[in-house]
């Protein structure tokens, strides 16, 4: 394809939150017909970047074109959005308490009048058959009964439906972070064929290996400023890692520890509502898998273990690092400090008062512990980037003295290097006879457990000791045998 001229123009955009510095100079162009990939430790700039060019934050300094018009001064969300301009952000911009319908309807005023809601059903259903196949939503669903899973398809589908104005940028902040293996790939597989029709997509993936089996161009940020950019076939996983200010590792499996079953007693013993469904078993110190595509009735075993509920048999504390951190997980008036520490109130106790400064002196530990990026702990959980909340979620989890530790796809937002140490972190954990149950929608990240049970229908289909856990024998549970 001729590139004539860029369909987007950032020159030497700066921005500052106080003493944070979260862009430095960044120079970037994007082009029809092509998929950019971005990639960089959380807190590297990303997303900020990105609610630049969308309208939601005014840079202070720099310029930013917009099919050849100057912008700058004139940057909101409604502007940005009448210049083609869209995103998908990782937190999640829906309203809860209305339909997928009147969702539809807010980012595309022009559908209005009398009939409004048919013509809005229509185009975000048709958008959702285009990108989801099978997706089994509804137009008058609502929003906040839907899965996070479901949500997510419901952004992605709302911001690639046109009515009045082309969609000529698509900016996709972590889109598949809640998505299961099939629904990534549906979605990667529209992302192609958009650009393919000469549309310009910015793909955000903490998975190398979606951006580079999906972009044409990658752009790595570290501290704030893109530090390479070049074609997508001159880079590999590990280059990436590299120039993201990262030691390449390899995750570990977990082929060398002992095997915990018949050696360590029970505590936790849960069977799903599914009829026919098998019962899951964790013994002490042992890593639980819970594998399968997403809604399929893990989220609901994990609440039940950690409410104590009497689907569940539970010896011992539980603590839970949640996957939709904006519905279970942050306290979003509380400072970074108070969202850590407060599962572990109990030992800052001095009679009936909390020791303030060694609750933040605990949290200020487990943010050079974990590598939360932040210059103060007392800054608000909302001032950091969602993959660092994230983190601040694993804090306050593997800080506090729960015995069981329920984790619901945590993985949302968090960049590969964290991941790793986690990772470890999860692995010293259970050593010590810590027992984790473990959701999660990405293969890689089941070679860390110890035993993963597949959920198909709300029920479970397989139990697969580590000796036979494959990526095939996991994808073949996860479907019927006559689908």
């Amino acid at each position: 394809m001729t590139k004539d001229a860029p369909v987007v123009v950032l020159n030497g955009v700066e921005k500052s939150f106080g003493a944070v510095q979260a862009l430095r100079g960044v120079s970037l162009e994007l082009w029809a017909g092509e998929c950019l990939g971005l990639v960089g430790h959380n807190g590297a700039g990303k997303s900020t970047l990105m609610n630049v060019l969308s309208g939601n934050l005014v840079p202070d300094t720099g310029r930013i074109e917009v099919a050849g018009s100057d912008i700058t001064d004139r940057l909101t969300p409604q502007n940005a959005t009448r210049h083609g301009v869209r995103c998908v952000y990782q937190e999640l911009s829906l309203c809860p308490n209305l339909s997928v319908a009147e969702n539809a309807r807010i980012t595309h005023p022009s559908i209005s009048g009398p009939g409004w809601r048919r013509r809005a059903r229509a185009l975000i259903g048709g958008m959702l058959d285009t990108v989801f196949p099978g997706h089994g939503i509804s137009a008058d669903d609502i929003v906040g009964d839907l899965s996070i899973a479901k949500r997510q398809m419901v952004e992605i589908a709302r911001s690639f439906a046109v009515t009045t104005t082309e969609a000529r940028v698509v900016i996709l902040d972590e889109p598949t972070s809640s998505l299961d293996a099939v629904a990534a790939t549906k979605l990667l597989s529209h992302v192609r064929r958009y650009v393919e029709a000469g549309g310009s997509c910015v793909l955000i993936s903490h998975l190398l290996g979606e951006i580079l089996e999906t972009s044409d161009r990658i752009a790595v940020m570290r501290d704030g400023g893109v530090v390479e950019l070049d074609d997508a076939e001159h880079f590999n996983r590990d280059s990436l890692v590299a120039a993201m200010g990262s030691v390449a590792e390899d995750a570990r499996d977990s082929a060398d520890r002992p095997v915990i079953r018949d050696s360590a007693p029970i505590v936790v013993e849960a069977r799903p509502k599914a009829p026919d469904s098998l019962a899951l078993a964790a013994h002490q110190g042992e890593v639980v898998g819970l594998a399968g595509l997403s809604g399929q009735g893990q989220t609901e075993l994990i609440v039940d273990v950690f409410d104590h509920a009497s689907g569940a048999q539970v010896e011992g504390s539980v603590a839970l690092v949640a996957g939709d951190r904006q519905t279970d997980g942050v306290f979003p008036l509380w400072s970074i400090a108070d969202n850590i520490s407060v599962g572990s109130l109990q030992r800052f106790l001095r009679g009936i008062l909390i020791d303030q400064t060694q609750a933040r002196d605990f949290a200020d530990e487990w943010r050079q512990r974990i590598g939360i990026r932040t210059p103060d702990v007392d800054d608000p959980i909302l001032s950091l980037s969602g993959g660092n909340q994230q983190k601040a979620l694993f804090a306050r989890a593997l800080g506090s003295s729960a015995e069981i530790i329920v984790m619901d796809d945590p993985m949302r937002g968090v960049d590969v290097g964290t991941k790793q140490e986690v990772y470890g972190m999860i692995r010293d954990e259970a050593a010590q006879g810590r027992t984790f149950l473990w959701y999660t929608t990405e293969m890689d990240e089941l070679r860390n457990c110890d035993h993963v049970y597949v959920f198909r229908e709300g029920g479970i289909v397989a139990d697969l000791p580590r000796a036979e856990m494959t990526e095939e024998r996991v994808l073949h549970a996860s479907f019927r045998a006559d689908a």
